[in-house]
């Protein structure tokens, strides 16, 4: 429709010019002198000097162009370089993610001397003298992206902290990290390269915050941020074992949904019970076992009875739960503990044995022997021994 409306309108400025000139029988005269004078017609008149005009605009048209030449041909040699740097730039990042890191190093190099901007073509080329293990070049490659500025300055820290920690010098990458950290970064990409330097340093409430903080933020799931909480309570435990008031507030410090661990609460309570704080975990224990029954977790349930009290409190639940549970042996086995501390030494030898009955284990043999030799029965107590010495000679072998 466009296209019409403008075919219409030319061919009416057409019609209007012939009937225009048509009508119009005017002339100009030129007079040279001193004697000559030219006559020619309005409408030719009108037709030269729109040619003249035509003609004028683009001889000024052409000269200009011509001025204009030697710079043309400078911004073509330039964006000529420029597609050229760029081409060796995409040619540096596909050969590095196929592994040909000598041929990304190259095209690197090319574009770094060629580009205006050149900060990208800096960490590519340390990333490739990294993975060719070429520490000299790397070093000067991401020292000429620390002169590029502020530009890179978060790309260069965080590819600094990777590859240090691909290389094993978790120092250096948390010295990076803590930088991007007090420069407000809060990205989950250096909270996941946070979380593995703090690890393999062994800063355990680091772990834990890092963990908790990519676990909300959807980057981990639950079922990869289980096993990360649980070494790192445990770890944080073990390094205050036999400090009871230590261990006692790291334990209240754990979250309950987080105590729903069961591995977590095997390996922490004995970690309590080596220093008289095992009835902390009493009621952690019973929720758990009274919510699924689990004979590992009964079994450490004889570490909640410290003193004499809290051993009565604990056998009178295991007896109720060994109404439903009669042949567990972890059951029969931390009952058998608990009569022991509360001096029921008859009970105590019925359960040990009904545990060792079932399932034999060396903990159960070494518990009974002791049992004998607190009786005065040491003929009782070598039958145990001589079976827990053989057990370890069959494994060493």
């Amino acid at each position: 429709m466009k296209g019409l409306i403008w075919f219409i309108g030319l061919f009416a400025l057409a019609v209007g010019l012939v009937m225009f000139s048509s009508l119009n029988q005017g002339y100009v005269q030129f007079v040279i002198p001193p004697w000559y004078r030219v006559y020619i017609t309005l409408n030719l008149f009108f037709v030269l000097l729109l040619l003249g005009f035509v003609l004028c605009y683009a001889l000024l048209r052409l000269i200009r162009h011509a001025m204009n030449l030697p710079s043309a041909a400078g911004q073509w040699r330039k964006r000529w370089r420029q597609q050229r740097a760029d081409k060796a730039l995409l040619d540096a990042l596909r050969t590095l993610y196929e592994g040909r890191y000598a041929q990304s190093l190259k095209f690197a190099e090319k574009a770094f001397t060629n580009s205006e901007h050149p900060a990208c073509a800096t960490l590519l080329a340390a990333r490739a003298a990294h993975a060719l293990a070429d520490e000299t070049r790397y070093r000067i490659w991401i020292g000429r992206a620390v002169e590029q500025g502020e530009e890179i300055r978060v790309a260069r820290l965080m590819t600094e902290a990777e590859l240090a920690i691909t290389s094993h010098h978790f120092d250096e990458a948390f010295e990076r990290l803590e930088t991007l950290r007090l420069s407000g970064q809060r990205h989950i990409a250096m909270l996941r390269l946070s979380l593995k330097a703090a690890s393999a340093l062994h800063q355990w409430e680091e772990v834990l915050r890092l963990a908790r903080q990519l676990r909300k933020h959807k980057a981990l799931t639950n079922e990869q941020a289980l096993p990360l909480l649980r070494r790192a309570h445990i770890e944080r435990l073990r390094e205050h074992a036999g400090e009871g008031e230590t261990l006692a507030h790291l334990w209240r410090e754990i979250p309950p949904a987080e105590l729903a661990d069961r591995y977590l609460v095997e390996q922490i309570v004995p970690l309590l019970a080596a220093t008289g704080q095992g009835a902390l975990a009493r009621r952690t224990l019973e929720r758990l076992l009274d919510d699924e029954w689990d004979s590992g977790l009964a079994r450490i349930y004889a570490y909640c009875g410290t003193d004499e009290k809290d051993a009565t409190v604990c056998l009178s639940k295991g007896e109720n739960w060994l109404r439903q549970h009669p042949h567990d042996a972890g059951l029969l086995f931390a009952l058998g503990r608990l009569c022991m501390s509360t001096q029921l030494w008859g009970k105590a030898q019925s359960y040990l044995e009904a545990s060792l009955g079932l399932a034999p284990a060396s903990e159960t043999h070494l518990i009974l022997a002791r049992l004998f030799e607190h009786l005065g029965r040491p003929d009782d107590a070598q039958p145990h021994y001589r079976a827990v010495a053989e057990k370890i000679t069959s494994e060493i072998r």
